[in-house]
């Protein structure tokens, strides 16, 4: 089952010339888009969109919450889908885009799932894999056939995480 967003873009698709900026921001929109269903859920706002060759397979936005499952983040959302839709665990050859930088868990499924290329939009200084904590990102023999993308349609997936922390916080000190 594809994700709704998909349909939005699905007339751009042909436009999109892959791996470039305007084919980045679009599929990141669409990430934050995702993000933001996590949001509306009380769940950090992080969201994840995997596409191969001009077709979105997979989407996911976190809910380790509300699946009680603390292997619920993002990006695993959406390469469980991807793997499910194209019926193959290997996605050689696809793009992840995601809202953050991803953690070391979600880093290793994207190692193991082979796919092709990470972008993402805002780094993470508290758990980020890539360049933040463990910084796997500048580690060839660790990323080796992974092609990282990062900074894409940073200040609004910053932003939106910022806002949903702000928000609790003020509803922690009203309460």
């Amino acid at each position: 089952m594809r994700y709704d967003l998909a349909m939005k873009e699905k007339s751009t698709k042909e436009k999109l010339e892959p791996g470039s900026v305007q084919a980045h921001e679009t599929y990141m929109k669409l990430a934050i888009e995702a993000a933001k269903r996590a949001c509306h859920l009380g769940e950090v706002p992080i969201g994840a969109v995997l596409e191969y060759e001009g077709e979105i397979i997979g989407t996911g936005f976190n809910q380790p919450i509300r699946a009680l499952d603390p292997s619920a983040h993002a990006e695993i959302g959406a390469i469980r889908q991807a793997a499910r839709q194209i019926d193959n665990y290997r996605l050689t050859g696809a793009t992840l885009y995601v809202t953050v930088e991803p953690c070391l868990m979600c880093l290793g499924a994207i190692l193991q799932s082979r796919i092709g290329t990470l972008v993402y939009g805002a780094s993470e200084p508290k758990f980020g894999a890539i360049e933040s904590i463990y910084k796997f990102g500048s580690n060839r023999a660790v990323t080796k056939g992974l092609t990282i993308v990062k900074g894409v349609l940073e200040e609004p997936c910053r932003k939106i995480l910022q806002d949903f922390f702000k928000y609790k916080r003020d509803v922690e000190e009203e309460a």
